[in-house]
This record gives C-alpha cells, sequence and structure tokens, in this order.
C-alpha cells in the first residue's frame, strides 16, 4: 500500500487524463512562440485569472522571481509578509537576482492590512529605496492555509495605487483560495496587477506554474524567464496536464477541503493537540504540550504508514487528491497511537 502522504500538495500525481493529454500533445518550440498546447494552457490562464496574458513558467518560485524583475528596478523596495515563500523558501532570489530590498510588514496568520502598508511606506528621500511592489500571498503558506477576504485585497491594492505602487500575488494555491471563498479565481485577483499559481499543487499536474497580468507585463516577464533558464522548447507535454487540470480538477478542491476540517477536528479531540483554524487545505497542529519530540513523532508516524514533517512542534499537514477519506482516518488512528 501506497503511504498516505500529508508532507505537502506538491506529492501528487498526474491523473489517467493528464498522462493521456501529454502523450497526445502537440507540440513547438516555445521560445519561438510555435508550441500550440503552451498556447493554448496560456490563453486558458489569463481568461481564468480576468488578465490579458500569461506566461507559462517550470515553478512558482520563478515565476515570483520574474514578477518581481518585471515590476520594479534593482535597489526598489517590496513590502510583504516576512514568513511568506517569496521570503522564506525561495533561496533569497528576490535580493540575489532582482536586487530587491524587503520590507517586512507586521502579519496575522500571513496577512496584513492597508494600514500596516501605509505605515511602512517612506516619503521620497534620496536615502531610502524607491517603494514600488507589494507582494500578497494567497493562500498563505506559513500562515496555514489562511485566505485573503477579497475587502482586504482590495483595500491593500487601492492603497498601494494610490501611493504608486503595484500589487503582485502569490496565488501558488489561488484556486484553494477561490473554491474557499466560493467566487471565480478572476475575483480574488480583480485588484492586483500580477498574479501567480501554481498547476503542480492542489490542480494534480507534475509540473508548471503560469504568471499572468497585463501584455506589456508579460512582455517583460518573458525575458526575465529567458534571463532565468526558464525558456522552454517543445514543453508542450507538460503544458497538456496544466489544460486538464485547469478544465477538470479545480471543484474537487472543496474535497480536500472536507478532508483537512475532518482531520482537523479528529486531531483536535487528542490530548496536548492544538489545532489552528482550518480553512483550506492546511492542517497546522502544535502539539508541543504532548511531549513528544518532532523526529520521533515523524517516525511513529512513517511506522504506521503516514508521511509528514515537523518543524519544532508545529507540523504542517496538507491534504490533497491522494489522500481520500479513508487516508484521514488511517492518519488519525496513527496519530492517535504515536502520541501515547
Amino acid at each position: 500500500m501506497r503511504p498516505v502522504d500529508l508532507r505537502s500538495d506538491t506529492v501528487t500525481q498526474p491523473t489517467d487524463a493528464m498522462r493521456r493529454a501529454m502523450a497526445a500533445a502537440e507540440v513547438g518550440d516555445d521560445v519561438y512562440g510555435e508550441d500550440p498546447t503552451i498556447n493554448s494552457l496560456e490563453e486558458l490562464a489569463a481568461e481564468r485569472v480576468g488578465m490579458e496574458a500569461a506566461v507559462f513558467v517550470p515553478s512558482g518560485t520563478m515565476g515570483n522571481c520574474m514578477a518581481i524583475m518585471a515590476h520594479c528596478e534593482r535597489g526598489d523596495e517590496i513590502f510583504l509578509d516576512p514568513r511568506c515563500h517569496i521570503m522564506s523558501s525561495e533561496a533569497g532570489g528576490p535580493a540575489v537576482i532582482a536586487s530587491v530590498w524587503p520590507n517586512a510588514l507586521p502579519v496575522t496568520n500571513g496577512q496584513f492590512t492597508a494600514a500596516d502598508l501605509a505605515a511602512a511606506i517612506r516619503g521620497p528621500n534620496v536615502h531610502n529605496p524607491r517603494p514600488r511592489l507589494v507582494c500578497i500571498e494567497n493562500t498563505s503558506n506559513n500562515g496555514g492555509g489562511s485566505v485573503w477576504p477579497l475587502e482586504r485585497i482590495a483595500e491593500v491594492s487601492r492603497l498601494a495605487h494610490e501611493r504608486g505602487l503595484v500589487v503582485h500575488m502569490d496565488g501558488a494555491r489561488l484556486f484553494n483560495a477561490a473554491v474557499a471563498l466560493g467566487v471565480p479565481a478572476a475575483q480574488v485577483c480583480a485588484s492586483v496587477d500580477s498574479v501567480m499559481f501554481c498547476v503542480s499543487k492542489g490542480l494534480g499536474a507534475p509540473v508548471g506554474s503560469l504568471l499572468c497580468g497585463s501584455r506589456a507585463f508579460i512582455d517583460r516577464a518573458r525575458r526575465a524567464r529567458k534571463m532565468l533558464g526558464g525558456g522552454m522548447r517543445q514543453a508542450g507535454v507538460i503544458a497538456a496536464a496544466g489544460i486538464v487540470a485547469l478544465e477538470s480538477m479545480v471543484d474537487r478542491l472543496a474535497e480536500d477541503h472536507a478532508n483537512a476540517q475532518r482531520l482537523g477536528a479528529g486531531l483536535a479531540d487528542l490530548r496536548g493537540v492544538r489545532i489552528q483554524p482550518v480553512e483550506t487545505n492546511f492542517v497546522m497542529v502544535d502539539y508541543a504540550d504532548t511531549g513528544v519530540a518532532p523526529k520521533d513523532l515523524v517516525g511513529r508516524m512513517r511506522e504506521r504508514g503516514v508521511l509528514c514533517s515537523a518543524g519544532g512542534t508545529r507540523m504542517r499537514l496538507v491534504t490533497h487528491k491522494d489522500v481520500d477519506q479513508a487516508g484521514i482516518e488511517q492518519a488519525l488512528t496513527a496519530f492517535a497511537a504515536a502520541l501515547t
């Protein structure tokens, strides 16, 4: 039996429909703009988020870096959550490659307010970096899969635009946010200037992300992609899976959210375990009061057929299409045994 893998939604396997689409994909040289499958995916992606254009990239990390490069000049200031993916998990790329100055805002569950942003923006001064870009991560990874309310996104974007800044959304799990809010993805990012989303997480495709925005922005982003080594050739074989993901895998994210709710509720009943409110497909577990060491807990779970990882006494569990209700029950049984 395959283990119940709750480490991340990046571990999903492509569906049979994706494999068939990949095998049959019509391809061409994407750098020349001649891969019809990539072109179709980019058009579909732009339409789904309500923007003019999109570019297909190998990873969300590359897409975010491209966005920063396309929006900013060297030495510009960007505003963001200090624990967001761009800051914590992208190898310092924005500083090393884009040469921007990060300004970390105070956050609650990965979210900041327009007032927080307003307080951080400094006036014109030769001593200060030029304030240029606001980055929103939605859903918030280290925020426990939290979803930004539409009103807050609009307020932050309005303030940014009034001050001459632009807004980029790291929407790696954009469609989880849209499903949780019960609105189209285009509505979630209606007030931002660009958005990146992954097809390789909850949507189940094996690889790839899309960066979307205005045509002029995407033209600049394509140059950044080439500079970063992301110019692909006959990559329609992977883009085909992204089309299947967008056409057939979005609505089913609600199943992952329901499974996360069940997992969170069951874990909350265990002695010494505290659970952050579950909003999407993340379950954030604090087990400091159980007295079990992280290494021991991860090992005990693996012995019982459940894969997870822990940092300190906090654990992030992520549901996805390859974990069904039976897998959730197996995980709950394993946790109960591992914590005794």
